[in-house]
């Protein structure tokens, strides 16, 4: 697929070069809601042990800022590889599996979360949500 870009979005693209306007980082987003603070952290993209290293700094650096929801959004594994893979199980290749499961596994992060509101059996949910102890 070599499509040319349109002179609009050629524009568009020189225009956003020259501004000062800077691209949101979606890593890690905190907002105010009806909780003290949430955060929210997007693991596309990572291995599993770059989520996983990303993930637990994620927690305990929210858990010192007292932020007390947090939202992972792990994806659903659709474009995952593990399958091809006859060596690495398809439930705990993928992010959604797996993430969860090392956070349970992780003692001194269990420490700090009171509830994961973990939706694994949902086949529509790429994310999951935890709620950090006072």
């Amino acid at each position: 697929m070599n499509k040319k870009p349109s002179n609009k979005d050629l524009k568009d693209w020189k225009n956003f070069l020259e501004s000062n306007e800077k691209i949101h980082n979606k890593d890690n987003v905190i907002k105010q809601t009806k909780f003290k603070e949430e955060a929210t952290i997007d693991l596309h993209g990572f291995s599993l042990d770059q989520a996983n290293s990303k993930v637990e700094k994620f927690i305990t650096e929210c858990f010192e800022k007292k932020i007390l929801k947090l939202n992972i959004i792990t994806g659903k594994g659709l474009r995952s590889k593990v399958d091809q893979n006859p060596y690495q199980s398809k439930d705990l290749g993928i992010l959604k599996y797996s993430v969860p499961e090392f956070i349970k596994s992780n003692s001194d992060l269990m420490k700090i979360i009171k509830k994961i509101d973990d939706q694994v059996d949902n086949k529509n949910s790429g994310f999951f949500s935890i709620f950090l102890k006072l």
